[in-house]
């Protein structure tokens, strides 16, 4: 546990369950749940009196915990309670910040990265819950905002001290909106009558200068091994988000979203292709913040186009997941006609239809199409399923930004819908190259833009690197041969969702 730094220290008292003491550092809050017995206190006058108990919080091995402490826009402020809540593909925390000025806020996990946000009044009328729609335009607060997602949740275990009664024992809807300015605002649907309102926008770990951080150690990832359902191989789970991860040994795909007690639900899957940049790899670039930091590969994806019909071309694509710890996550996609990186945007792009706007940049429509896992391997932040499938749109920069590419991408429905905007450049065969150190015999293969006609036709090599393209070519076809949804025919230029499957840039998830 880190040392706890924040001045606030208002109030103790002893837990009238178990005797152990419990603090209120906030002269705002009223409730509290003890650390040792779990019991849920409401603070009475000079005495405290048990509502409940709460459960035991899913250990998702969160980098952060109570005590832990860090600055916004030069207030300090500790980590004093923590709410975690179950939706339909996993857990997500939200953590309650105290500021040295006695203002409170929530930080809320999103996919290694993080959202800052601050409850406040909501005036004029409210949305029901059941009106709302994944995409649908939203005037809110007095702002237009855009419904990123909806989703069935429901509080499943409480920490530490809180400024309002944790409901733990129903459901619940939550939506996330966003908007231009790169804004995110939250409405949460647990309580009856007038929902909760927050707004605030992405943060990194590196921003807030965070102390007191949980260390991983050998013991922490150890706690999260499990064994293939399929064939009984140890599978290490090495990043606290993971929510499905593929065996080394036979390649089923493991669901350890709810969990790793008990029986885990997976699938085998067929086999696909070797990355061409290796699982564990690690490579220097300059891509989310434009600082130049090292990636590790920690997951790899092959999807491709759903034909709408016999006479379709189709294409296919490769994505390489990328993790930095303060960072969170990004793309690499290796597409037909070239290489490029992404990740999820917090806000959403100006416009709509064929044309956007973006961080000053305008951007056109390419086509509309419909995406399908067909492989995987390593560990993923979202459930990866069978046969997944995402509704994309795919936009390209004009002028001097015509390498940048923005990509829209739906999926799932009703209360678990979600609408995730994505957004990168153009990467060099080279810069892949030199980045992940790949060794000089993988050049023909990495270089996406060169035609075949263009190599020497005498190297033994080289044609079995051509022959070897062809062939992973027709398996990806065959797999994605037959299905049915909205595509389009032709290649995708940069190719790809984008980093499709994220559930965030903004969300709570």
């Amino acid at each position: 546990m880190a040392t706890e730094q924040s001045p606030q220290r208002g109030y103790r008292a002893a837990c009238p369950n178990c005797g152990a003491p419990v603090d209120f550092r906030s002269p705002a809050s009223v409730f509290a749940v003890c650390s040792f017995c779990k019991s849920t206190v409401v603070r009475e006058g000079d005495a405290l009196r048990k509502i409940g108990e709460s459960a035991e919080l899913f250990d998702d091995h969160s980098p952060l915990q109570l005590g832990a402490a860090g600055k916004f826009q030069g207030v300090a402020f500790t980590l004093v309670g923590r709410l975690q809540f179950r939706y339909a593909e996993g857990t997500w925390n939200e953590w309650h910040a105290l500021f040295d000025n006695g203002k409170s806020a929530w930080l809320s996990e999103d996919n290694g990265r993080y959202v800052l946000a601050l409850d406040a009044p909501l005036e004029g009328g409210t949305p029901a819950a059941t009106s709302l729609k994944a995409g649908a335009p939203l005037m809110l607060a007095g702002q237009p905002w855009t419904v990123a997602s909806v989703s069935a949740a429901k509080l499943i275990a409480a920490q530490g001290e809180l400024p309002y009664t944790p409901n733990l024992t129903r459901g619940f809807v939550v939506s996330d909106l966003r908007n231009a300015r790169g804004e995110v605002g939250t409405l949460d649907y647990s309580e009856p009558g007038q929902p909760r309102w927050s707004m605030g926008r992405s943060v990194a770990i590196t921003e807030l200068a965070m102390t007191g951080l949980a260390q991983a150690s050998e013991k922490t990832l150890k706690a999260r091994g499990v064994e293939c359902p399929n064939c009984g191989a140890a599978l290490d789970i090495k990043l606290s988000t993971t929510q499905s991860i593929v065996c080394h040994q036979c390649a089923s795909v493991v669901d350890v979203s709810q969990g790793v007690g008990g029986d885990l639900a997976h699938y085998a899957q067929e086999n696909g292709s070797e990355p061409l940049i290796p699982l564990g790899s690690t490579g220097t670039l300059a891509l989310t913040r434009g600082t130049v930091l090292p990636w590790q590969v920690v997951g790899y994806v092959e999807r491709c186009e759903v034909a709408q019909g016999a006479d379709d071309e189709q294409s296919f694509w490769r994505e390489y997941l990328l993790y930095h710890r303060t960072e969170g996550f990004a793309f690499i996609v290796d597409a037909q006609d070239g290489w490029s990186w992404t990740a999820p945007i917090t806000g959403v792009p100006e416009g709509s239809g064929n044309s956007v706007k973006y961080q000053g940049a305008a951007y056109r429509k390419l086509y509309d199409y419909t995406g399908m896992v067909t492989y995987v391997l390593g560990e993923f932040y979202w459930q990866v399923t069978k046969n997944q499938r995402t509704l994309n749109a795919d936009y390209q920069g004009t002028g001097a930004a015509a390498s940048k590419r923005l990509n829209r991408e739906a999926t799932g429905s009703g209360d678990a819908s979600e609408i995730v905007w994505s957004g990168g450049d153009a990467l060099s065969a080279d810069q892949v190259m030199k980045a992940f150190r790949l060794a000089p015999d993988k050049a023909a293969a990495v270089k996406r833009d060169a035609l075949p006609t263009a190599l020497n036709a005498s190297s033994i090599l080289v044609k079995i690197l051509i022959w070897g393209a062809i062939i992973i070519v027709m398996l990806l076809l065959f797999r994605c041969s037959g299905g049915d949804g909205s595509g389009s025919s032709g290649y995708r230029t940069g190719g790809g969702s984008y980093g499709g499957f994220s559930s965030g840039g903004g969300g709570h998830k």
